[in-house]
């Protein structure tokens, strides 16, 4: 009884501790808390924002908020909901990239300040979703939850692939805990297995559940080859950069339904 009740004490002290690294969800200060594995748990914060995303999509459609206002209204959302942790990987990955010397990239990358290339890529990655969202009518909430699952995976696989390219950055302890491809696997067949079991059920046509899983998957595969190509690895603003290029051109691929 005891061993089960410490396996189930480290579960909980992980998935809390993912939930205030991820978000900004409340967690409760008197609860159990280990940062050294939550990066284990990233897909499914990001099945629960989805969640939530979901949740409030469908609230606003019975409100019969218009289509176009909803989906800026729920992307904002979950801008809030993750405190734009993303977002600001997106624009600190541009600025780096935008500069030609690849030496002073990472020193770039580091630099808190926001350059014209962070900003314009963090209003391409918006309106890409906003507009790719506004653009599908059916299985929306189904939509909201793969795209921010497959967005963390795509993380987890950075984290698990990649090297890590800064000693002292924040990132370091995800690697750590996912240092070899193997480690994702486990998260990857519970996605498949997940979206496969809605499939079963009859919740969702087997066309929107292959092509998100095939989309999640090739553009997983894609965000971080081209961040290796240009970087030979990974640092936390890549991580962040790919979750939302992820989301973006899953969630594009699939409004052509």
């Amino acid at each position: 009884m005891s061993a089960i009740s410490g396996w189930l004490l480290r579960t909980l002290s992980g998935w809390h501790a993912a939930l205030m690294f991820y978000t900004c969800l409340p967690v409760p200060s008197h609860w159990p808390l280990e940062f050294r594995w939550i990066a284990y748990w990233v897909p499914w914060v990001g099945c629960l924002v989805g969640g939530l995303l979901a949740i409030a999509d469908g609230l606003l459609t019975v409100f019969q908020v218009p289509v176009g206002v909803a989906s800026a209204l729920v992307i904002a959302l979950g801008i809030g909901l993750t405190g734009g942790l993303h977002l600001d990987g997106v624009m600190d990955a541009a600025d780096g990239l935008a500069v030609p010397d690849p030496n002073r990239r990472l020193m770039v990358m580091r630099d808190s300040h926001t350059g014209a290339f962070g900003g314009m890529a963090v209003v391409v990655v918006l309106l890409l979703k906003v507009l790719a969202l506004a653009a599908i009518a059916k299985y929306r909430w189904f939509v909201l939850i793969a795209v921010a699952m497959w967005g963390r995976w795509a993380q987890q696989w950075a984290i698990a692939c990649y090297p890590y390219l800064r000693k002292d950055g924040k990132g370091a302890f995800h690697k750590a805990a996912l240092p070899k491809p193997v480690y994702a696997l486990p998260s990857l067949l519970g996605l498949v297995g997940l979206s496969g079991l809605l499939w079963v059920s009859g919740s969702v046509p087997a066309e929107v559940v292959i092509r998100s899983t095939v989309g999640g998957i090739v553009f997983t595969l894609a965000t971080n080859a081209y961040f290796y190509r240009h970087l030979r690895g990974h640092t936390g603003d890549t991580y962040g950069a790919v979750v939302e290029w992820t989301e973006a051109l899953l969630l594009c691929s699939l409004s052509v339904l």
